[in-house]
């Protein structure tokens, strides 16, 4: 066998080898400046949209803005178009210079996150205390819930028809409300069952007051105070609960993490932060060759059901009228056609390497936070089950865009085989016919009511979208 010398092994090892590049090291000074000045945007967003009405409403606000016109009711000049949906799920466009059955450029997000959610009949006392029942939607530590300070935000349509739109506990001046944690003195039993059994969901009830009204011959007099309360504040009465959606989410800003403040630490960021970032790509996005789609959709994190999921037929409905405003009619054949024709990057994040526990990821298919963009071949758990899984000849497609960009990517899987799983909104929009592939920046603590995300690659994944569109 031949001998190398070093210079031709140094040869080999660039030319075969794939090595990952960090963000930081790729970036100029003022490229660092537009990362920072990026994620000031970011963190405005994620401080301000905590619930997926409020997400739309940005969205809509800001589009506007930009020459975006409702596509049911106004013919744009310049080809912008958004819909909203029961004020959950939102989709943008923007028209390309290809026809529709070139296929369109889609991006797809979701702008729902794990949270406690109010039952209908929340409101209670005990041992002089008023509380309210909570029940939590997606997936969540339980003990990530309790002693911290909580906000309410969520909207009650009282008896005759009024919507009532509520956001409490943000300012320093408002009050906030919180679940109360077993003491460790008088935690011994508690402490000796698993961790999935220890915390009970229906013991996640939210302290609302302690002061009575009346005096002790007043039947539940603690809980007629925050009734009144309720009522004095909102109009709001007992019944009214029944027809309301209130979460209640972290309080509090996105702030930034660290002595050199390189990262971000927030609510909701599984899948804002993706949100966010096409959001902002589209908005930059100017006569591109294929239609550009933004979509925004509800209730991932419970499996993507319901009629603001991904498994509705808004997608359908939004795309139909896309082509009639670019054909003049819109046939089943013209859609399906068109949807066959498309690429899509379904935006969700994956889990970045955990420092302190490593051991259930596979180091060498896990992403890493400051590593660029992750695209994720598949999702699902144990033999890929619920994953689309993309093509090799997609995948090669993403490749070649994203190194002609110049964007900093990684690829990465969901853990080892076997050590858990999630999936994404990517099978539903797969059953089309399009290609698809899950991409987005990987978080540490995901799920937790604080998550952390790279800066670096917040911008990257912007830069990324932006490229896609285009």
């Amino acid at each position: 066998m031949k001998d190398f010398s070093k210079k031709e092994i140094e040869n080999i090892k660039t030319l075969t080898e794939n090595k990952q590049t960090l963000i930081w090291d790729s970036l100029n000074r003022k490229e660092k400046e537009s990362v920072f000045m990026f994620s000031d945007a970011y963190k405005d967003f994620l401080s301000r949209c905590k619930t997926e009405r409020e997400a739309v409403l940005y969205m809509i606000d800001k589009a506007k803005q930009y020459g975006f016109v409702d596509l049911d009711s106004e013919q744009s000049p310049h080809g912008k178009y958004y819909k909203v949906y029961r004020d959950k799920v939102v989709a943008l466009t923007i028209f390309g210079k290809e026809s529709f059955d070139k296929g369109f450029r889609i991006i797809g997000s979701h702008i729902d996150s794990p949270r406690l959610d109010l039952k209908q009949n929340p409101l209670y006392e005990e041992v002089d205390l008023a509380l309210m029942k909570t029940h939590y939607y997606g997936g969540i530590k339980k003990y990530h819930w309790l002693a911290r300070p909580l906000s309410m935000h969520g909207s009650v349509v009282t008896k005759g028809g009024k919507r009532i739109d509520i956001v409490l506990g943000e300012k320093e001046s408002e009050p906030v409300f919180t679940i109360s944690d077993l003491l460790p003195h008088l935690s011994k039993t508690q402490t000796g069952k698993k961790l999935s059994e220890a915390f009970d969901g229906e013991k996640l009830n939210i302290l609302v007051g302690s002061l009575p009204i009346g005096d002790d011959k007043v039947k539940e007099r603690f809980k007629l105070a925050v009734l009144k309360e309720l009522y004095d504040h909102y109009q709001i009465t007992e019944g009214d609960f029944i027809s309301a959606e209130i979460e209640l989410v972290p309080a509090g800003s996105a702030r930034d993490v660290g002595f050199d403040r390189s990262l971000i630490g927030a609510y909701g960021q599984d899948d804002r932060i993706c949100a966010f970032t096409s959001f902002e790509a589209l908005l930059e996005t100017k006569k591109p060759e294929h239609t550009a789609v933004g979509l925004f959709f509800d209730k991932e994190e419970i499996g993507s059901e319901g009629s603001t999921g991904a498994k509705s037929r808004f997608f359908e409905d939004f795309i139909s009228d896309v082509i009639e405003k670019q054909e003049g009619q819109s046939t089943e054949r013209m859609l399906r056609k068109s949807l066959i024709q498309s690429q899509m990057l379904s935006a969700d994040v994956n889990a970045a390497l955990e420092p302190d526990y490593q051991e259930v990821h596979d180091k060498k298919n896990a992403a890493r936070l400051g590593y660029g963009i992750c695209v994720t071949k598949f999702t699902g758990t144990g033999g890929k089950s619920g994953s689309s899984d993309a093509s090799a000849e997609y995948m090669g497609v993403i490749r070649d865009l994203f190194d002609k960009n110049n964007i900093v990517w990684q690829t990465g899987e969901l853990g080892k085989v076997d050590q858990g799983g999630g999936g994404t909104i990517a099978k539903f929009l797969a059953s089309y016919g399009m290609e698809i592939v899950d991409c987005g920046p990987a978080l540490l603590s995901m799920h937790s009511p604080f998550e952390i995300a790279s800066k670096a690659d917040i911008y990257m994944t912007f830069k990324a979208y932006a490229a896609f569109f285009k």
